[in-house]
């Protein structure tokens, strides 16, 4: 009979046992998206579609370069506090996220693997103040969280460039690597979003979320109506490749060597 097996090793929902306790892992990656409405023409598993092309691409390079980066299965759920009365935004509380988080690393430390990198793909998600939490309580485990969205400036890839939800950026994204769950755009909303009417919040220096639905009435923020394909595999070029950079170097370089 004909050999099929043809697992990829840099990913742990694909590999046996046997290759899992003969490696040693010198980074392991954990996307963390959402689910949850964009605009009318995106799908909810919008940020998991997008966390997994990435990933799964950024980590091959990396193998092929010899750093020893495995992606772990994604957490597909995210912080919606701001979504609650938008059905079936499915949510979860930054307090359980840490739980989770807690319990992953646990298991990560008894697997010997020294690095973790967060990858997070949902701007309602933000773990700067858990990484110095998992710090306290894991300190042989260097942990730090990548939001993939900020990885490289939109400018020159996209028309529209002050969205940030179901806008261009993320519509062509989705055209590029799961086409056939993008609607006609002509069913999008235009994507049209009210700012704070606070100078101090609209400076950046006084936060707070957003309620969603008094911002958006589709849901989005950014027009959409001009992505493409091509864009999207323009910028998840750029986006990929400068992932697969910080992965081989976090690999490489040992945890003393972190500071120049």
């Amino acid at each position: 009979m004909k050999d099929t097996y043809q697992a990829r090793p840099y990913l742990l929902a694909e590999t046996t046992w046997q290759a899992v306790k003969e490696t040693r892992y010198e980074v392991a990656v954990l996307p963390w998206g959402a689910t949850e409405a964009h605009n009318y023409h995106l799908p909810y598993a919008t940020d998991n579609y997008q966390n997994d092309a990435i990933t799964e691409a950024a980590a091959k390079l990396a193998w092929e370069r010899g750093a020893q980066v495995l992606v772990l299965p994604g957490i597909s759920y995210g912080v919606q506090t701001g979504q609650l009365d938008i059905k079936l935004c499915m949510n979860l509380l930054p307090s359980t996220q840490l739980a989770i988080l807690k319990d992953l690393c646990d298991v990560l430390v008894r697997a010997g693997v020294p690095k973790l990198v967060i990858f997070n793909g949902h701007g309602g998600n933000d773990f700067k103040t858990m990484v110095r939490e998992l710090s306290f309580h894991f300190p042989q485990l260097f942990t730090c969280a990548l939001n993939w969205f900020k990885t490289e400036n939109k400018k020159g890839y996209f028309t529209h460039l002050d969205g940030d939800h179901a806008d261009e950026m993320e519509t062509s994204a989705m055209l590029h690597i799961q086409p056939h769950l993008v609607a006609d755009l002509s069913l999008a909303g235009d994507g049209f979003d009210k700012k704070w009417k606070f100078s101090a919040m609209q400076e950046g220096w006084v936060s707070a979320q957003r309620e969603w639905t008094q911002v958006s009435k589709d849901t989005g923020v950014g027009n959409p109506h001009e992505a493409t394909a091509e864009k999207g595999k323009r910028y998840l070029e750029a986006v990929i490749g400068k992932v697969a950079d910080f992965f081989v170097e976090f690999a490489e370089t040992p945890r003393e060597g972190f500071y120049k």
